[in-house]
């Protein structure tokens, strides 16, 4: 809540920005008290049933669903993409052990130095490196996945759509069309967001003119605090620490009683539930089912039904509640979680960042000085 102000006190402040509006935007839309999420007007209860991650990415990225030709054409553009440079195989080779958050970070950063129209920052060049990193990305997660465990870099199956191809590169087998629509429902439902942490860090540094890869860098740099992109990481162990779904109800007595947070709960937007959570629920049940480990959706239901009586507040289940055991089931290790949200929000991350060139300006909020007052300086003999 902003900082009650009088004349005396100086000017108002809304730590953390809450509530400041600084641009006008037309990707994306939050009704945080009622609970609905809109991509360019679409509704995200839409687009998580009835689309496709290609499809969703090209309404982001041109501001209309597209028609059949359309997708097939672009769709074709995203497995054309589906490269990368020797030298950054190289480099992720180099820090293959290092957290895959930071080993993206680095070859997005020095993918910068491979790019042909890196520094041109025309709508038209932007939309072409959009896609180019939409591609990269994934690829860049998988081949350190590879890497760390010393397997051969898995080659992209080009019979694949994204969401299915990127399963593929990371765990070496061909998933079941029910996983691989899950999974590209998972990266749908993280494809846009507004102006988050990392989405307003991508906007800041576009705003000093810098270029798209630069403000992508800046973005995942933000992603990787666990305030913003740790959920699903976090969720996912306390699934663990659990154990089995009796042990639910007596786990949330004790954190809430030590005033510690339920990992999955609750969202600086929403005051009901994510929208977003209800497409993975139903998914997780059936994935969890289907790899015969069905403890995982009880456990996760438990918890849900021992924090009913928080609903009432706004702490609601939110997206990354789910999207975790998603992951955990392909056997994908728990700190490529992160990674992970980062395949599906670099659309988003590039739209957002387009959007800022559009009518640019330099970001420069203020702070409200409180330190000492005026004062002389001394030699360092008189201090």
């Amino acid at each position: 809540m902003p900082d009650q102000a009088t004349e005396t006190e100086g000017p108002q402040i809304n730590r953390g920005l809450q509530g400041v509006y600084f641009e006008r935007s037309q990707v994306c839309d939050i009704d945080g008290k009622e609970g609905n999420l809109w991509y360019r007007g679409y509704s995200i209860h839409d687009l998580a049933t009835r689309s496709t991650f290609e499809e969703t990415a090209f309404l982001l990225i041109y501001g209309e669903l597209p028609n059949a030709t359309e997708l097939e054409l672009f769709t074709a553009q995203l497995k054309t993409e589906r490269k990368l440079p020797d030298n950054i195989y190289k480099i992720i080779e180099s820090i293959k052990d290092a957290h895959p958050m930071d080993v993206l970070r680095t070859a997005v950063s020095a993918l910068s130095a491979t790019d042909p129209e890196v520094t041109d920052n025309t709508p038209e060049a932007n939309i072409r490196k959009t896609l180019r990193l939409t591609s990269q990305v994934p690829m860049i997660v998988a081949a350190q996945a590879q890497m760390r465990n010393d397997n051969p870099i898995i080659a992209p199956d080009e019979s694949l759509d994204h969401a299915a191809n990127f399963l593929y590169m990371m765990t070496g087998e061909i998933p079941s069309p029910e996983s691989a629509k899950l999974m590209d429902t998972d990266l749908i439902l993280h494809a846009e967001h507004g102006t988050n942490a990392s989405s307003f860090t991508a906007r800041v540094v576009a705003g000093t003119d810098a270029n798209l890869h630069a403000s992508i860098v800046a973005a995942i740099s933000a992603l990787s605090g666990p305030a913003h992109g740790g959920a699903a990481e976090n969720v996912m162990q306390m699934a663990i620490d659990i154990g089995e779904p009796e042990n639910a109800a007596d786990y949330v007595k004790n954190l809430r009683k030590n005033r510690q947070p339920v990992m999955g709960f609750g969202h600086r937007v929403y005051r009901a539930e994510d929208p977003r959570a209800r497409h993975m629920r139903e998914g997780v049940r059936q994935l969890s089912e289907e790899m015969g480990q069905p403890k995982w959706y009880q456990i996760l239901q438990s918890v849900v039904d021992a924090m009913a009586p928080y609903s009432r507040l706004g702490v609601n289940v939110n997206v990354d509640f789910y999207a975790g055991v998603v992951y955990y089931l392909h056997g994908i290790p728990e700190d490529f979680f992160v990674p992970i949200f980062s395949v599906g929000r670099t659309p988003g991350w590039c739209v957002q960042v387009i959007e800022q060139f559009e009518n640019n300006i330099l970001l420069r909020p203020l702070t409200v000085y409180t330190g000492p007052e005026p004062r002389e300086y001394k030699q360092i003999t008189e201090r």
